[in-house]
C-alpha cells in the first residue's frame, strides 16, 4: 500500500473500521488494515470520531498517534511479504524465533523503522535500508 499523504492515510484506517462496523465486505488490502486496527483496540475509540482525522496527536506529552502507529505495521508487514529491504523476511523469521510474538516483535523493530524514515525525510533522500537492516540485526 502506498500513500504518501497523512490525510489519506488516516482515511484509509476510517473508512475500514466504518466498513467493519457496518459488516460490510472488504478487499484484501482492507482485510489486512482490518487485522491491524483488530490488534490495537486502544485505538478503537479514535476510529469512531470522525475529528481524530484532522487532530494532531502530540509525541511530546506521552501521546501516541494511532494512525502512524498502525501505518508502522502495514509497512513492516508489507515489507516482509515482498522482502524489501532484501534479507528482511529471513531476519523476521529468524527474530520471531526469539520473540515468539509478531506483534511485539513488530513493536520493537517500529523504532528502527521509524529512524529510517525521520532521518531520509530529514536528509530528502529514500531511506538508507542498509542502516536500517543493521538496526533490525541488533534486535535478533
Amino acid at each position: 500500500m502506498v500513500i504518501t499523504d497523512r490525510d489519506q492515510s488516516r482515511r484509509v484506517f476510517y473508512a475500514v473500521w466504518q466498513k467493519y462496523q457496518q459488516d460490510e465486505l472488504m478487499s484484501p488490502l482492507e482485510s489486512q488494515v482490518l487485522m491491524v486496527i483488530r490488534e490495537h483496540p486502544e485505538y478503537h475509540p479514535a476510529l469512531a470520531n470522525v475529528d481524530s482525522l484532522v487532530r494532531e496527536f502530540v509525541g511530546e506529552y506521552g501521546e501516541q498517534n494511532p494512525f502512524l502507529h498502525m501505518g508502522l505495521h502495514i509497512a513492516i508487514n508489507e515489507q516482509i511479504s515482498i522482502d524489501r529491504p532484501s534479507g528482511i523476511t529471513s531476519l523476521y523469521n529468524t527474530m520471531l524465533g526469539k520473540y515468539q510474538n509478531r506483534h511485539k516483535l513488530q513493536h520493537r523493530m517500529m523504532g528502527g523503522l521509524e529512524q529510517a524514515l525521520r532521518l531520509a525525510q530529514e536528509k530528502g533522500q529514500p531511506p538508507d535500508e542498509q542502516a536500517y537492516m543493521d538496526s533490525l540485526r541488533k534486535l535478533g
